[in-house]
């Protein structure tokens, strides 16, 4: 673990950028080498499954620098929102835009997807947006998640997929891995959904490209 908190502080500085497409290059590499995948489309897809009503309880984890769910936490003034990633830089960026707005119902901490420090059924949405493919442990991370989501809660989210483009696969394996910033094994849509369904009663999973997005209901 600690090789992700080296591999995403030496990164933090690009990572909106990256995955936001807002400088040409990352437009470029989104483009050669995730087949056009809009990572703020697929997350405003998701975003969506959570009410802009919500006044439950949420995890999110890894809430990475917060820029995708900026926007849409300041809706949900009555929320209780926790916002948990094992790298502190990450984190702090989080941090920091949340305090910048004023957010005083979101509470951020440093953890251990695999080993969360909450009781069983604490949650009523759990969102998960470009993390499972970064966890070590993935079987610990699934568990751990449906452990503190209360039956009938929703968690939702995306990460990346094997076997869906050849291209994306290549750079994961070749690039992303060797750079910490994403960690083997990794499951193809098949296998995703395989796990989904022996932990949920209700799953909505779908795929564009090598990114796989779900809402999956406790």
């Amino acid at each position: 673990m600690g090789d992700i908190k080296t591999a995403y502080k030496s990164s933090k500085s690009i990572y909106d950028d990256t995955l936001t497409q807002k400088k040409w290059w990352s437009k470029l590499y989104i483009s050669m080498f995730w087949g056009g995948v809009d990572d703020t489309e697929i997350a405003n897809r998701i975003l969506k499954m959570i009410p802009d009503n919500f006044n439950g309880k949420i995890l999110d984890v890894p809430v990475g620098t917060a820029v995708f769910t900026l926007s849409k936490y300041k809706m949900l003034n009555s929320a209780d929102i926790t916002c948990l990633d094992y790298s502190d830089d990450m984190l702090s960026l989080a941090s920091k835009r949340f305090e910048d707005m004023g957010l005083s119902n979101i509470t951020c901490m440093q953890g251990d997807v695999g080993n969360l420090e909450f009781e069983d059924n604490t949650f009523d949405i759990l969102l998960s947006m470009n993390g499972f493919h970064a966890f070590p442990d993935k079987g610990k991370a699934f568990s751990e998640t449906t452990r503190v989501l209360k039956h009938g809660g929703i968690f939702c989210g995306c990460f990346y997929i094997k076997g869906e483009n050849k291209i994306s696969d290549f750079v994961v394996r070749s690039f992303l891995s060797k750079k910490g910033w994403f960690t083997p094994p990794f499951q193809t849509f098949e296998e995703l959904e395989n796990v989904l369904h022996g932990l949920y009663s209700k799953v909505e999973l779908f795929n564009e490209q090598s990114i796989a997005y779900f809402k999956c209901i406790k």
